[in-house]
């Protein structure tokens, strides 16, 4: 709807006054409320308006919109009311109040929002994400991102602005509200920045505007649609605009007018005062609700490979593997399977993907940030979309961007490898025991952390066909693939990956290990080593660490003795979930769980293992003592 030079006199004319009766929308709602964001509301109002009514919203393939900075969410709501996207009165009315889809902070749903924001500084990787799977598709759509100035002060906008231009994003619209003005004041006083200068240093192309003229920036989104580069659109603004008290005014960054105030804009304005209105329909309940787009992805997860202990492959060769053959069989169809990198495709073994597949490899550089939320923002396209990088830098270093992945439900597969004390000589900085812990908090993401290569090969073809975000995660070494008493595989033929099932890897009467990864290995071991001292301990591997199997607990429960074992931190991996399913079925033996106990030394990695106490020879003696006295008291 960019087609015209310019805007006509009626068209701004309209505009103006819808600008006018927004103005007094966003100040009702927070009003109303009692808490929000009005001055930057009104300051980035305009720019809504513009990219609401003419961005190519309702064609197909559609346009997408990221609002960066989610607070302004009453801008927002009163722009797409007044365009006539949204109940008017719902908006007013149910502002910030439960169970209201008018949050706080721009939400998943809304009318064109393709992103719940709300953490400053991550719209534009989100909109780099978008745009990425408009161009891998060939799709002739575009992404706008309104941002606020402030937030620019993110370092992962600066690795957003790098990915946008190396990979040459030219379908993505930055619009950044220029006025002046964060919580703490002036953003020169805050944190001086040159934002113009930053954008052009990292070879975007940049337009300035008067952020209120509405033909400007209608000019600004047309031109940039014809620029084979990726645009920042800077719209100089003045905060709380409209209003005179409020306006340049950093108190309404943050806060809502009081009564008096109130009643001097909508004379400001020359609009209604219907407060009272508004405020007796609040004590109902909004029906209106948000719709979601369901994207449908078609994979064939082909035919698993399995290993044997002499074929020397690691877990993590293993996931290399399953993704190439992931690419091989999808690929060629139409059904695009991508890989993210963060300069470790040697390590997190996406090499060989990205040889065959370079148009679907996507090497992000030391900004793992911004490839976080790129990644999961693809994810929710309709593209299979896999991220790989170390468990420090892909989970504990990106909590906050897999937090708002998990917020908007997107479709991530993380793989993260060097994993726990297993990581050895890189020590303590290196060694990732916190990955349990971290995302138990994300109520949407699943954990599976398998003990061999065959089981590694079926969890990642697994999660591949699966809807929601996978945690897989490996170790940095080999650990042995597992067989059966015939000497065969224990995870080849005739088994398939169960989420939440536990495997039981031996059996036993006097008590249980529990475990997973490559301290499952260990554990045989152990349990091979007291049986020859007359004691008979149950082995069971728990690939998915955050899921309960009903049936091998309640056969658990049934043993004297119980202890998990664990290289993760024993306060936060799988210690404190199995004592709480114990004491749920009323368990009366004894439980103990071996785990880290403080950040691991910098060694090989046995010799990490026995300073932590974790290595057989400590486990054989501690497990011995413990087993004996519980037996001794049957």
């Amino acid at each position: 709807m960019f087609e015209k030079e310019r805007l006509g006199e009626y068209e701004i004319k309209n505009l103006e006054e819808l600008s006018r009766y927004a103005k007094g929308d966003i100040i009702k709602m927070t009003t109303l409320a009692g808490t929000g964001h009005p001055g930057g509301s009104m300051s980035s109002l305009d720019i809504y308006l513009v990219v609401f009514f003419f961005a190519h919203l309702l064609d197909e393939p559609k346009d997408k919109v990221v609002v960066s900075h989610g607070h302004t969410s009453p801008g927002v709501y009163a722009s797409l009311a007044r365009l006539g996207y949204l109940p008017i009165h719902d908006v007013i009315s149910f502002f910030r109040k439960a169970g209201s889809p008018f949050e706080g902070h721009v939400v998943k749903g809304t009318p064109f929002i393709g992103w719940s924001t709300g953490n400053l500084g991550q719209g534009l990787s989100a909109g780099c994400g978008f745009a990425l799977g408009a161009k891998l598709r060939g799709e002739n759509s575009h992404v706008y991102v309104l941002m606020s100035d402030g937030e620019q002060q993110k370092g992962q906008v600066g690795e957003a602005r790098r990915f946008a231009k190396k990979f040459g994003l030219s379908n993505i619209t930055g619009v950044i509200d220029y006025n002046r003005i964060q919580i703490s004041g002036n953003i020169e006083k805050v944190m001086p920045q040159n934002i113009i200068e930053n954008y052009l240093s990292d070879g975007w192309d940049v337009i300035e505007v008067n952020g209120h003229d509405h033909n400007e920036l209608y000019k600004a989104m047309r031109r940039a649609r014809g620029v084979d580069n990726p645009v920042c659109i800077v719209a100089n603004t003045v905060i709380g605009k409209g209003v005179g008290f409020m306006e340049d005014t950093e108190k309404y960054h943050g806060n809502p007018l009081n009564q008096a105030e109130y009643r001097q804009a909508m004379e400001i304005l020359d609009l209604e005062d219907d407060l009272e209105f508004y405020r007796e329909r609040r004590k109902g309940t909004c029906t209106w609700r948000p719709s979601e787009a369901i994207t449908e992805e078609v994979i064939d997860s082909g035919s698993p490979f399995t290993y044997r202990d002499e074929d020397k492959v690691d877990n993590r060769t293993a996931f290399g593997k399953a993704l190439k053959d992931l690419g091989d069989k999808n690929i060629s169809k139409g059904h695009l399977v991508c890989a993210f990198d963060c300069d470790l495709a040697s390590s997190v073994k996406t090499a060989d993907f990205a040889k065959a597949y370079p148009d679907y490899f996507f090497q992000s550089g030391i900004q793992e940030h911004n490839t976080a939320t790129v990644a999961g923002a693809l994810s929710t396209t309709g593209i299979l979309t896999f991220f790989a990088d170390f468990g420090v830098f892909g989970i504990d270093e990106t909590y906050n961007q897999h937090r708002l992945n998990d917020i908007n439900k997107t479709n991530l597969k993380l793989i993260t490898t060097h994993l726990g004390l297993d990581v050895g000589p890189d020590g303590k900085t290196h060694q990732c025991t916190d990955y349990i812990g971290l995302t138990s908090n994300l109520y949407h993401f699943k954990v599976i952390i398998p003990c061999d290569p065959n089981q590694t090969d079926r969890a990642v073809r697994y999660a591949a066909q699966e809807k929601g975000n996978f945690l897989i995660g490996t170790g940095r070494n080999r650990w042995p693939v597992l067989s059966r008493e015939d000497g065969k595989p224990l995870f080849a033929e005739g088994y398939s990956f169960e989420y939440g099932k536990m495997d039981s890897i031996r059996e036993g009467q006097d008590g249980a290990i529990i475990t997973y990864g490559g301290m499952v290995a260990r554990a045989i071991k152990i349990a091979d080593a007291l049986a020859k001292k007359g004691l008979s301990l149950k082995v069971v591997n728990m690939p998915c660490v955050r899921e309960a199997d009903a049936l091998m607990l309640d056969e658990l429960a049934q043993l004297p003795f119980v202890c998990t074992y664990e290289d993760h931190n024993v306060h936060t991996g799988i210690a404190p979930f199995i004592a709480q399913q114990l004491l749920m079925r009323r368990y009366k033996g004894k439980v103990a769980s071996f785990g880290a106990k403080d950040y691991g030394p910098s060694g090989e990695t046995e010799e990490v293992m026995v300073a932590e106490g974790l290595d057989a020879d400590s486990m054989i003696e501690a497990l011995s003592r413990m087993v004996k006295k519980k037996r001794g008291k049957r």
